[in-house]
């Protein structure tokens, strides 16, 4: 009997923990991810909400044509800062999403430093993706969902 191959989830989280062994840098990430998250969100929303809900209803696709529990993740990942979003006076959202989004992405590359690596988004795009994914991820272990 064959080993079935691996997901392609499971080889792009793979490829992105490479970068990401380093406890702090861990946990650097799972409080700066989503707050990139959020910021980006926030900086479309002060575009127009409807480009918001846009681009996260496009990223679930490719989030669920990767794996079911990911995408579910997402979707509740996104739901909350669409939520925060639609509670913050319009007049805040941008600034506050610039804000956050340079401060999350200070940590980020201070987390690299710690890491002694680089992104994995210098070598492929794709990775700015996965990292939301890499963040549940530590978060489904954890907890021991299984994904």
């Amino acid at each position: 009997m064959e080993a079935s191959a691996p997901r392609t989830v499971d080889q792009l989280l793979e490829q992105y923990a490479d970068s990401h062994r380093n406890p702090t840098n861990e946990l650097i990430h799972c409080i700066c991810v989503p707050a990139i998250v959020f910021s980006f969100l926030g900086m479309l929303w002060a575009i127009h909400p409807w480009v918001a809900l846009a681009v996260v209803l496009v990223s679930l696709v490719y989030y669920f044509s990767l794996s079911v529990p990911f995408a579910l993740g997402m979707v509740v990942m996104t739901a909350l800062c669409i939520a925060g979003l639609s509670l913050m006076p319009a007049a805040w959202v941008l600034p506050a999403s610039l804000a956050i989004f340079v401060v999350a992405w200070i940590g980020q590359f201070a987390g690299h430093k710690i890491e002694g690596k680089k992104p994995s988004f210098f070598d492929d795009l794709r990775f700015l993706a996965i990292g939301p994914l890499f963040v549940l991820g530590v978060f489904f272990r954890r907890l021991r969902i299984a994904y």
